[in-house]
């Protein structure tokens, strides 16, 4: 007997572009386009939360306190001077495409192995020894808190 019953899932989309963060990193029309590391994103959320107060147009939404409750979560760091600092020794790797010093500084990464695990396109790009210097020096930066 033919089954009579629509399907209970709908179809996915195939994704529009050719995308991928893999060990070839295509970003397509992506690929220059400046990418925040989430604490970074962070201050600048605050920051325009902060004018709008001031200029009393405050309308919290739900996702925009979702965003800044996930933003304080995860924003590996707080002060603005290790924000910068970590910016500093990210943009010194002229090799580093913008979306791969973007996760390097929101994953925090322990080690170069780790590190090239999770963005695969840095593989080739830099060795281990000065991959995980730079880790080591990232680190140095943030303030653990309980």
């Amino acid at each position: 007997m033919a089954n009579e019953h629509a399907p209970t899932a709908r179809t996915r989309e195939k994704p529009s572009g050719d995308e991928e963060a893999t060990a070839d990193l295509k970003l397509g029309e992506f690929q220059t386009v400046p990418a925040l590391t989430l604490s970074e994103a962070r201050v600048l959320i605050n920051a325009v939360i902060d004018n709008r107060r001031s200029l009393r147009k405050v309308e919290g939404t739900e996702t925009l306190t979702k965003t800044q409750d996930y933003l304080e979560v995860f924003a590996r760091f707080k002060q603005k001077e290790n924000i910068e600092a970590v910016d500093r020794m990210l943009s010194a790797k002229p090799e580093f495409e913008l979306f791969e010093r973007s996760q390097l500084g929101s994953l925090c990464c322990e080690t170069a192995e780790e590190a090239k695990t999770l963005i695969p396109s840095l593989t080739n790009k830099i060795t281990d020894q000065d991959l995980q210097e730079l880790l080591d020096d990232i680190t140095k930066l943030r303030q653990f808190v309980e």
